[in-house]
C-alpha cells in the first residue's frame, strides 16, 4: 500500500510539471527536468503585470475559469516566487512578456516589456524589469541574469548583487559583519543591468553597504541582514538613486534580499 502512495505522488508531480496550460504556473523546490526562472517587477511606478513565456502564463494564479483577476500578479517591487523555488518552464527559445492583466481596468493586455531568451534544461535565470516606467510609450527596461548557482556548501553561504537602479553609476558592495564590525568588500563595480559572480561568506548578520567604485563614501545601506551557511542569495538594487535610502518613499533605493537556493 505504502508504494502506491509513492507511485501516485510521482505521477501527480508529473503532471503538475509538464501540464502546460495558458494560465498554468510550475513552481516547486525540489530537483525537476526543465529551466528555472524567477521574475522580478523593479521598474519605478510600474503596473501590476503577469509574465508570459510565449502565450502560456508563467506568474500568478492559476485561473480555474479561464478569466483573470484583474488586481492579480506581480505589482511593482515584488518577485516571483518570492521563496527560494524558481518557476519551471520547458527549455527553448521565448518571447519573455511582461503584461497587464486581461481584465485589468487600465490597459488590458498591454505588453510593458518583452525580452526573447533561449532557456535550457537545468540551467536558472532571473529576468527583471528595471528603469523608469514611461507613461507615454508605456514601456520599460528589461534584462535577464543567468543564475550560475553554485554547488550546495554547508561550511558557508553565496551571496552576489544586481544592480537594477537605473540612473545609478557602478557598485562595490561591502558586508559588514555585526558583531565583528569587519568589513569586506565582495563585489566591485557592478553596472546597471549586471550582476557580480556568486561570493561565499561565513554565516552571519550583516550589514549591506553600496559604496560608488573607488569611494569610502556609503550611499545605500540595508542593516542586519542574516546570511544562512548552506544558502544562495541575490542582493537587488532597484529604486531612485536621487533619493534617500531612508524613510518610506516608495522609489526610494533599496537592496532587495531574494533566496536563490
Amino acid at each position: 500500500m505504502k508504494r502506491k502512495y509513492i507511485i501516485s505522488a510521482v505521477i501527480l508531480l508529473s503532471t503538475i510539471i509538464y501540464s502546460c496550460k495558458k494560465n498554468a504556473v510550475q513552481e516547486i523546490s525540489v530537483p525537476v527536468s526543465g529551466a528555472q526562472l524567477k521574475y522580478f517587477n523593479f521598474a519605478l511606478n510600474a503596473p501590476v503585470v503577469n509574465f508570459y513565456a510565449g502565450s502560456t502564463k508563467v506568474t500568478a494564479a492559476s485561473s480555474t475559469t479561464g478569466i483573470e483577476s484583474g488586481t492579480s500578479g506581480v505589482a511593482f517591487s515584488n518577485v516571483y516566487p518570492s521563496t527560494n523555488a524558481y518557476a519551471i518552464i520547458a527549455p527553448g527559445t521565448y518571447d519573455f512578456m511582461a503584461q497587464r492583466p486581461s481584465t485589468a481596468t487600465a490597459d488590458p493586455n498591454l505588453v510593458i516589456a518583452t525580452l526573447n531568451k533561449q532557456v535550457a534544461e537545468g540551467k536558472n535565470y532571473s529576468i527583471y524589469l528595471s528603469g523608469l516606467y514611461n507613461t507615454t510609450t508605456k514601456k520599460t527596461d528589461v534584462f535577464v541574469i543567468d543564475d550560475v548557482l553554485p554547488a550546495i556548501d554547508t561550511s558557508g553561504a553565496y551571496i552576489r548583487l544586481v544592480h537594477a537602479s537605473y540612473n545609478a553609476n557602478p557598485f562595490d558592495l561591502v558586508l559588514k559583519n555585526t558583531t565583528s564590525l569587519v568589513e569586506t568588500t565582495v563585489a566591485t563595480n557592478v553596472a546597471y543591468k549586471s550582476a557580480s559572480n556568486f561570493a561565499k561568506v561565513p554565516q552571519g548578520v550583516y550589514d549591506l553597504i553600496l559604496r560608488y567604485t573607488g569611494t569610502p563614501n556609503n550611499i545605500v545601506i540595508r542593516t542586519a541582514v542574516s546570511v544562512i551557511k548552506s544558502n544562495t542569495y541575490s542582493f537587488s538594487l532597484r529604486g531612485d538613486i536621487t533619493l534617500p535610502y531612508t524613510g518610506t518613499a516608495v522609489n526610494r533605493p533599496v537592496i532587495d534580499n531574494t533566496p536563490n537556493r
